[in-house]
């Protein structure tokens, strides 16, 4: 009786499952009337106007959460934030070689004085206690008087050794600095977009130059070591002079920051012509480097054409190299 009870029951859920499943169309039929009924409260149009009336949220959509932009880095930022550069530069001077150098002479020459004074201090001990000066009795104390001697000739041997360091110190030439890639203006500054391209074009130069530097399977070299080393030179002269035109704008950004409101249209006026003199330099600084691109890409096949193109644009290079420097 209990298994025909189940499959009876089973037959039912089936047969009311079927129904369903039946009835599905008449489900979809129902819900798309019903959302035709929610759409007559968002018009596409406005009526009077004739022009399409502004869309209104949907309260039944979520809008897409946009997550922040994890591009730029935390040396980008550190670099925007004046306390960040400021700590940031304190940093570098302390590491500085020189700064480390100047460190360390100090250290060696408090402890030379440190050793200096306990020396003499044995040496006074070792005389007082042999004769006898720290004595109720006037007699000499030979055992406080060695031990007086052995610290003053240990400490001498110190002192002579930290002599000796910091005189090496003094000899030692200051090192030089770590060449890093110069620090970028602010990012609202208008010379922030030349100086980021001057720095690719930089990178991209330097590894034409060391292509071209280097001898061909034959032993031979794709260019003379005169040219490419003309160009970089020329290139070094150019990258200098638009710098100091790219502090020039920085410099007047700043006075125009702080000057009457009267005045800053006119310094606009100076920035906006500095500009287009600091696009143009890098402008040419670009075909330095496509004459470059273009020497190695020929010198597998020996055309002189491409080599000649790379004095030709060293050349010209080098007179707007000069004719920014005059600028600044």
């Amino acid at each position: 009786m209990g298994q025909q009870g189940r499959r009876r029951d089973f037959g039912e859920l089936s047969a009311k499952l079927e129904k369903h499943i039946e009835k599905l169309p008449d489900y979809a039929v129902r819900a798309q009337e019903k959302l035709q009924k929610v759409q007559k409260y968002f018009p596409p149009a406005d009526q009077a106007g004739g022009k399409p009336a502004p869309r209104r949220p949907n309260p039944l959509h979520r809008p897409p959460v946009r997550r922040p932009d994890l591009t730029p880095t935390w040396s980008s930022v550190a670099n925007q934030v004046p306390a960040f550069a400021e700590a940031r530069a304190k940093w570098d001077r302390w590491n500085h070689p020189a700064a480390k150098l100047e460190r360390r002479k100090r250290r060696t020459s408090r402890a030379l004085t440190l050793w200096i004074l306990l020396t003499i201090l044995c040496g006074v001990l070792t005389v007082a206690a042999g004769l006898g000066w720290i004595s109720a009795a006037g007699t000499p104390m030979m055992p406080q008087a060695i031990a007086a001697f052995a610290g003053a000739v240990v400490f001498g041997t110190f002192s002579v050794r930290s002599g000796l360091k910091l005189r090496e110190l003094k000899r030692t030439p200051i090192p030089a600095a770590p060449a890093g890639p110069p620090p970028l203006p602010p990012a609202r500054s208008a010379a922030r977009e030349p100086m980021e391209r001057l720095a690719e074009c930089e990178a991209s130069l330097t590894e034409l130059l060391r292509q071209l530097s280097v001898p061909s399977s034959v032993g031979t070299m794709p260019v003379s070591e005169v040219s490419v080393a003309d160009a970089r030179q020329t290139a070094a002269e150019a990258a200098a002079a638009l710098r100091g035109l790219g502090s020039r704008i920085q410099a007047i950004e700043r006075g125009r920051d702080s000057a009457p409101a009267r005045e800053q249209a006119a310094l606009d006026a100076a920035v906006a012509k500095l500009r287009e003199q600091l696009d143009d330099g890098i402008e040419g600084y670009r075909g330095l480097v496509a004459a470059a691109g273009h020497t190695v890409a020929a010198a597998g096949d020996g055309l002189v054409t491409s080599k000649q193109a790379l004095t030709d644009a060293t050349d010209r290079l080098a007179g707007l190299a000069m004719a920014l420097r005059e600028l600044s």
